[in-house]
């Protein structure tokens, strides 16, 4: 999948007018793109339509139009794009209750590193986690996690065929899996592999 360059965007003024449309067409693109992990944790897939969304975002909320500042934007998220035989995704710990998060991040030291993603017939790929900069520390972990799933050939191909999808979380003190997931989501996993 091709990375996003600056003719891919709309100006802030062309934004603004095509906004709502837009918008509404990402959330509903989404939709296909989210796996919830048990009551606590979500993946949500990333590709060149929601990275468009969010750097549209920026631009928009920080007023940004200069040719500089535009390309900052797409550098930091570019590198959230799939490219080929992988899959990128946001991963979040979510507790609405402040106490209650504190404490789930301090037992989840590590649960980045046990996130995977299985297509049936082969191994568990494991989550290649948080390349740009640590995100734990000896008493806690991030409740944000930005996470690349690495593939085979053999394994794309099989996706691509039809082959189910499991994604799961094994980590000592919190541990779900969706297996498979459901055919929409395959489908719109597999359509990165483009």
């Amino acid at each position: 999948m091709a990375q996003l360059a600056r003719e891919d965007l709309f100006s802030l003024e062309e934004y603004a007018e095509q906004r709502a449309e837009f918008r509404a067409r990402v959330m509903e693109h989404k939709k296909s793109r989210q796996v919830h992990l048990g009551e606590h944790a979500t993946l949500y897939f990333e590709n060149k339509l929601t990275m468009q969304y969010q750097i549209q975002e920026m631009l928009r909320i920080e007023k940004i139009f200069d040719k500089e500042g535009i390309q900052e934007e797409l550098d930091a998220y570019n590198p959230l794009i799939p490219d080929g035989n992988n899959l990128k995704a946001t991963f979040m710990v979510e507790y609405d209750d402040v106490d209650e998060r504190k404490v789930a991040l301090a037992q989840l030291i590590g649960i980045e590193d046990k996130v995977w993603i299985q297509i049936k017939g082969f191994d568990k790929s494991y989550a290649i986690a948080d390349e740009d900069l640590e995100r734990d520390n000896a008493e806690k972990t991030s409740s944000v996690h930005f996470m690349r799933f690495e593939f085979t050939d053999e394994m794309v191909a099989a996706a691509k065929s039809g082959a189910d999808i499991a994604i799961g979380v094994e980590h000592s003190n919190y541990t779900s899996s969706m297996d498979p997931v459901p055919t929409a989501i395959r489908d719109s996993l597999t359509a990165d592999f483009d």
